[in-house]
């Protein structure tokens, strides 16, 4: 084995004991005796002269050294690996490893399939599917591709808009009881669910000419989770924004009402974010036009390329 081989190998085998938080699960992953994984850890650091991961009987941590040499061991195999898949496969075939961070509602309901598909048809892409609501660091997550929806907070990343998500003002028939609701002042009257970090106590929505109000209902319960939003809704306790794609059979079934149907709360885009690196794989490339196809046959899910 060549020294570059050999220091790829090494940084590989760092890369994957940071991000499993386990030497022994590193090891299983990599197809190596946990011994062999320890000796790969103990000469990267002999190579550096620097603690690379502070370990206890009970858990492990990287040291600010290890924390920084994981970004650049990032960096360094993608960019091996993004060489390899350019001049070692005339044949076209995509493969490689592909690390997507998705929100966990959309990602779980639609694009896993989306996802899986492309695994599927892809057989030596070796897929790592993450469901996260949350702000990442792409860098430091090691992560391909971060498909959000609403801004990215990272202005050092290639940003690409998949589509735009309708949201609506709903509630169960049961909640609305016989109130008359014809106007967005009759719906401010309804106990409200909001939904961080999009709504609080505040709901913005607009209509087809473009006239704007603002409601600021009581807020009866707040909440991160889309899926707590909905099992609200269902137990009549307010009614909430939600996007149609969410909720398209409850509408169809009648559990849930559309309150408002002439009002809106402004669109959410479904944003795909990645690093920005002279050659994108060609994995990223072709998952990425995958779900770029996918995304706008979503309910409710408006093409970037329609707007």
């Amino acid at each position: 084995m060549s020294k570059t081989l050999d220091r790829l190998t090494l940084l590989e085998t760092f890369i994957r004991i940071a991000e499993r938080g386990s030497i022994s699960a590193a090891a299983s992953d990599l197809g190596l005796s946990q011994p062999s994984a320890s000796r790969q850890l103990a000469e990267l650091e002999t190579r550096f002269g620097v603690q690379l991961i502070r370990r206890t009987t009970h858990s492990m941590a990287l040291t600010a050294a290890g924390q920084a040499l994981l970004r650049d061991a990032r960096e360094i195999v993608s960019a091996w690996n993004s060489i390899e898949e350019r001049h070692g496969l005339a044949d076209g075939v995509v493969k490689g490893p592909l690390r997507v961070v998705a929100p966990v509602a959309l990602g779980q309901l639609y694009l896993a399939e989306t996802a899986l598909r492309f695994q599927s048809d892809n057989p030596l892409v070796s897929l790592d599917w993450q469901l996260e609501d949350g702000v990442i660091r792409v860098a430091e997550v090691g992560c391909d591709c971060w498909i959000k929806i609403g801004p990215i907070p990272d202005d050092t990343l290639i940003v690409r808009n998949l589509g735009s998500v309708e949201r609506l003002v709903v509630a169960s028939p049961n909640c609305i009881g016989t109130r008359s609701l014809k106007t967005p002042s009759d719906v401010e009257k309804l106990p409200f669910i909001a939904l961080g970090p999009f709504e609080g106590g505040r709901i913005g929505l607009s209509n087809a000419i473009g006239k704007k109000v603002e409601l600021t209902p009581k807020v009866a319960v707040t909440t991160n989770n889309i899926f707590s939003v909905h099992r609200a809704l269902l137990m009549d306790t307010g009614a909430a924004v939600m996007p149609r794609w969410f909720v398209e059979e409850d509408l169809e079934s009648g559990r849930l009402v559309d309150v408002l149907p002439k009002w809106r709360a402004a669109q959410l885009n479904i944003n795909a974010a990645f690093l920005p690196v002279r050659h994108q794989p060609k994995r990223l490339e072709a998952f990425l036009e995958a779900v770029s196809r996918e995304v706008p046959k979503i309910p409710g899910v408006i093409s970037a390329e329609s707007k």
